[in-house]
């Protein structure tokens, strides 16, 4: 019996989903592999990237279902919870306390 899978590489400017068909008990490395991945997309560093199935962060040797979608996330380039507290520093708060004038 096989599986059939997808595997998301989303770029900056494109995001690309290709379809591939394993044997049953493969796992996310081997439908990264299958996908071609690391030849169609030699800018990424396929080894270095999270990975999920449907949103859900999960490991390399993960094994897959039929019908699952295996993502390859790049590394964030700034952190929002990050900015939004750098932000909130350097602006003071200009609501009134509570508890008096």
């Amino acid at each position: 019996m096989s599986l059939r899978v997808s595997v998301a590489v989303a770029l900056p400017d494109r995001q690309e989903v290709i379809d591939v068909e394993l044997p049953e008990g493969a796992t996310a490395r081997e439908a990264i592999a299958a996908a071609c991945v690391a030849e169609r997309f030699p800018q990424l560093e396929t080894g270095a990237m999270a990975l999920g199935i449907w949103s859900r962060p999960c490991e390399a040797g993960t094994v897959l279902r039929d019908g699952d979608r295996v993502e390859l996330y790049r590394p964030l380039k700034a952190d929002a919870k990050a900015l939004r507290r750098a932000r909130a520093r350097l602006k003071p708060s200009s609501t009134r306390s509570r508890s008096g004038p």
